[in-house]
């Protein structure tokens, strides 16, 4: 068959090449019928929707045996409107070649509901599911969107090393990347690891944030993004926790912690309707599929809102920006912490504040996404910029509702003598980050970014539960199978 002639299911599903020859290929989903006619279901993966091939007796009955869910073929027949009801066009097929074979009695999938955990283990067949095939073309989108919105806006794309000698959040949660031999390991006289014999002659890591690298372009550039692998090494086997994710991470020279504030909302209203705009099918059915999920959850723990309430609900809501001091107020006297409803008390000015809080603010005290500002610098990075009180930071979190905070940023510390207090504070040894210090000794200017996990986005605009089935190949905790 020639390709030249071949088209894409969702071509053929717009009506415009009505009565003509067409070509597709792809994989079958069902096939029905009876002696005379058989009903195919194809899809290729460009759309949610199937396309309807009718065979009749002209393709061979040793063809249509082999021609099961699951299989592969090849279609070349007239595109003309339905008859029938559930589609509008359909291809009467006036040949048909078997491309790959699937076994009905080896094929995993049946035409029924199966569980989210048992298809992750499926490397390829859960991308060819309805739910998995709307999550990663939205994915695709959000990728592509990304790169648009700060292309539009004069950014300059970097591309910050992923393996590192330094430890951004000083976290200490990485994975190592070394040459030396396992079993005869060089040590030092004092019987530690002598990583001067080591490939990179110091120890090294996968990164855990482009951002101090960023910070050196934006510097320059004035205004640049990374957008890349990360890595954790946090033992975390939870719903929202991966040890590979992806983060977008940009950073403005001259830039205020307002005007950081306000790019990251224009930045989010930004993914949200183009997902509404651009992704309509594959968000419609995830909507539809989350509302099925609600209806079997205890009725305390559904979500007020569907999928695209809560997509318009951030492209339309300007964000509600308060302080951390005005956020502690509030949850301290909400009703949910009077009646010890949250998991996680508020008692003390300078707690860490959990998911649940972060969702009463936005979900139940403003009705609108929220961020807070002004953090106590105790629960906060080494580089956040030192606010004239000397007890808080210039730090921004923002809020989402249904999943608390999807951005984490601040403005950052320009001024040479306060980074260097703030590094000894946090025991982080200076001869380490030589290179970044440097940065505030020539032309030091205020600057400011912030983190989005990539992740957490598209779980957001899939409205999917799990973090593990937004991502392709997930990372967990004794998960690196494929």
């Amino acid at each position: 068959m020639d390709n030249m002639n071949r088209i894409e299911v969702k071509e053929a599903l717009k009506r415009d090449l009505c009565n003509s020859l067409v070509t597709l290929k792809g994989w079958v989903k069902t096939k029905r019928g009876s002696k005379n006619v058989s009903f195919i279901a194809l899809n290729d993966g460009s759309t949610l929707n199937n396309i309807q091939i009718v065979a009749e007796n002209n393709i061979s009955e040793d063809t249509l045996k082999l021609i099961n869910t699951g299989a592969s073929i090849s279609v070349t027949g007239k595109l003309v409107q339905s008859k029938g009801s559930g589609q509008a066009v359909e291809v009467l097929a006036e040949s048909i070649d078997l491309i790959g074979i699937a076994d009905p009695d080896e094929y995993p999938l049946q035409p029924k509901k199966h569980s989210l955990e048992f298809l992750r283990e499926k490397a390829h067949l859960r991308f060819r599911t309805n739910t998995f095939g709307a999550v990663f073309r939205i994915r695709h989108a959000m990728t592509y969107a990304i790169h648009n919105f700060f292309n539009q806006k004069g950014f300059s794309n970097i591309h910050t090393p992923i393996i590192t000698g330094s430890d951004c959040e000083g976290a200490g949660e990485m994975f190592a990347v070394s040459t030396l031999d396992k079993v005869n390991t060089p040590l030092t006289e004092q019987g530690d690891v002598d990583y001067s014999k080591d490939f990179f002659g110091k120890e090294t890591n996968l990164t855990v944030s482009g951002q101090l690298e960023a910070e050196m372009a934006a510097l320059a550039l004035g205004k640049v993004y990374t957008f890349g692998p990360t890595f954790r090494a946090e033992n975390s086997n939870t719903s929202r926790h991966l040890a590979e994710f992806w983060m977008i991470e940009p950073e403005v020279a001259f830039a205020d912690l307002n005007e950081n504030m306000s790019l990251a909302q224009e930045m989010l209203q930004y993914l949200c309707s183009y997902a509404l705009s651009n992704c309509k099918d594959d968000i419609e059915f995830l909507d539809k599929r989350l509302q099925e999920e609600e209806k079997h959850k205890k009725k305390e723990e559904r979500q007020e809102m569907g999928l695209i309430d809560k997509l318009k609900f951030v492209v339309e809501n300007d964000f509600e920006r308060i302080t951390y001091t005005e956020a502690y107020d509030i949850l301290r006297n909400s009703k949910p912490n009077k009646k010890k409803k949250f998991q996680y008390p508020i008692e003390e000015w300078g707690a860490d504040f959990q998911s649940e809080h972060e969702r009463y603010l936005v979900e139940k005290k403003f009705k609108k996404p929220v961020i807070i500002s002004d953090y106590p610098k105790e629960i906060k990075a080494f580089y956040m910029r030192m606010n004239e009180d000397g007890k808080t930071v210039r730090a921004m979190d923002v809020l989402f509702p249904g999943i608390g905070e999807i951005i984490g940023g601040s403005q950052r510390e320009e001024r040479l003598d306060v980074l260097k207090e703030r590094m000894e504070e946090m025991d982080i040894p200076e001869h380490d980050l030589w290179w970044y210090i440097d940065s505030r000794k020539f032309g030091t200017v205020p600057h400011s970014g912030y983190g989005l996990g990539f992740e957490r986005l598209v779980l957001f605009v899939t409205g999917m539960a799990n973090i593990r089935d937004v991502i392709p190949f997930p990372r967990t905790p004794n998960n690196a199978d494929f």
